[in-house]
């Protein structure tokens, strides 16, 4: 069976057909067998960063962090300030592994590595090609560590973006990124909204309350901007996103696992998106997960809304990608898909798919994954690289990036006075 829609569900009968890439109609190109199995769109995982993935496990021996700031501060800020290439590298794989064995086949990533900037997007860019991810990909503008590296990261995303523009290279696309509003001087922002479509972080903590507004004031607020959390947003924010058309990446777990709030995600429109903030780049868990948290404040919550929010989630991706078909498994979308191996025990119909997704799927039924019409995933198993090896390659590099950890202090920067952005004058 072939999912061909998510949003709204529409399932036919039948075999797959790829020719150059894309969907194909019927009996053109190489057939995939459906039979007994069902073909759904690629999973977007709409805000990631894949410099955490080797976090898991990650010892910690300072005082526990007892608000969202302490977080950013003792684990976040010294883990990024630990990455090299090499382990920027090792990141990447092992982010792009998990998010194809668990379907996911596009990845918006938010990239932080203040010790090893230049060049650290081509880094990432080549280590996802080499495992067949899609990806998004910009580097995390920020003056908490000095107006130097703040330069450099303006400098980063704006060489990727023209290598990506003058290559046309087909896997992956840029944006810019910049960090919380909080952490960004007026100048250092406003670089960064002139140079490209801004990913940014948004009102994720109350520390950055009023981040919004203060982007639509310097015109860094649009229908191409990304925003990140979003949970304090304020009802006249909440209107100034819906009135630029931005779109919003929703990530449930973290905000949990952070203790941040709770996003009012019913009041954020139609271009409300999924991502993970660097958990993993499971969507079925992660649509579940959002579904449930919804679901307590509000048990008349449509059961489709997670396939809404992922269906989204390529809406996202397409425009990126200038790929309007994306998230549909019809002739001349771009063949992106997963094959599952689900055994349902009830019928499966357009009216029960939400159903079946929500309580009865997961990623261990993803059986066989392809980007752009090439296999990247087969039986389980990772098609272009010795997933064993990578295995072992990135558990030596984790624990080279542990140890550089210890003599990594509590980064010093936080956010004072009544203009609690900095000033390009702050230093670390």
């Amino acid at each position: 069976m072939i999912v061909t829609s998510l949003d709204p569900v529409r399932i036919a009968d039948g075999d797959l057909w790829v020719e150059g890439g894309r969907i194909a109609p019927p009996g053109r190109g190489t057939r995939i067998d459906t039979d007994g199995v069902f073909a759904v769109p690629g999973n977007v995982c709409a805000h990631t960063h894949l410099y955490s993935a080797l976090a898991r496990g990650m010892p910690y021996a300072l005082e526990s962090p007892r608000n969202f700031l302490q977080i950013l501060q003792r684990v976040w800020w010294r883990l990024d300030r630990a990455l090299d290439d090499e382990t920027i590298r090792a990141s990447a794989l092992v982010g792009g592994m998990e998010a194809l064995l668990s379907g996911t086949t596009t990845l918006v990533d938010h990239h932080a590595s203040p010790n090893a900037i230049d060049g650290s997007l081509d880094v990432i860019e080549e280590a996802l090609r080499s495992v067949g991810v899609r990806s998004v990909l910009c580097y995390e503008t920020s003056d908490r560590d000095g107006a130097e590296r703040a330069a450099a990261g303006i400098a980063e995303n704006r060489r990727f973006l023209e290598r990506v523009r003058r290559e046309e290279a087909p896997l992956v696309r840029a944006m810019v990124g910049a960090h919380a509003s909080f952490t960004l001087s007026d100048e250092t922002l406003a670089e960064c909204a002139d140079l490209g479509p801004l990913h940014v972080h948004a009102a994720e903590d109350g520390v950055d309350t009023g981040a919004v507004s203060r982007l639509a004031a310097l015109g860094a607020l649009g229908e191409h901007t990304l925003l990140a959390h979003g949970v304090h947003l304020g009802d006249e924010e909440l209107g100034l996103v819906l009135e630029a058309n931005a779109t919003l990446a929703h990530n449930a777990r973290s905000n949990m696992n952070n203790a941040v709030g709770r996003a009012r995600v019913g009041r954020l429109g139609e271009r409300l998106a999924l991502g993970t903030d660097g958990i993993g780049s499971d969507m079925f868990e992660e649509s579940r997960a959002a579904y449930f948290r919804l679901r307590e404040d509000d048990v008349g919550a449509d059961i489709a809304w997670p396939l809404v929010r992922l269906a989204e989630s390529a809406r996202l991706a397409g425009r990126i990608f200038g790929e309007p078909l994306f998230g549909a498994l019809e002739p001349g979308a771009a063949a992106d898909l997963v094959v599952l191996d689900y055994a349902a025990r009830a019928l499966v119909r357009d009216s029960s798919f939400a159903g079946h997704w929500v309580f009865g799927l997961s990623s261990r039924a993803v059986r066989d994954v392809m980007v752009a019409g090439e296999w990247v995933v087969r039986d389980r198993r990772l098609a272009l690289v010795d997933q064993d090896e990578l295995a072992v390659s990135a558990r030596a590099d984790a624990e080279r990036l542990w140890r550089r950890l210890d003599d990594i202090p509590p980064h010093l920067f936080e956010p004072k006075g009544e203009r609690p952005w900095p000033s390009r004058l702050v230093t670390a």
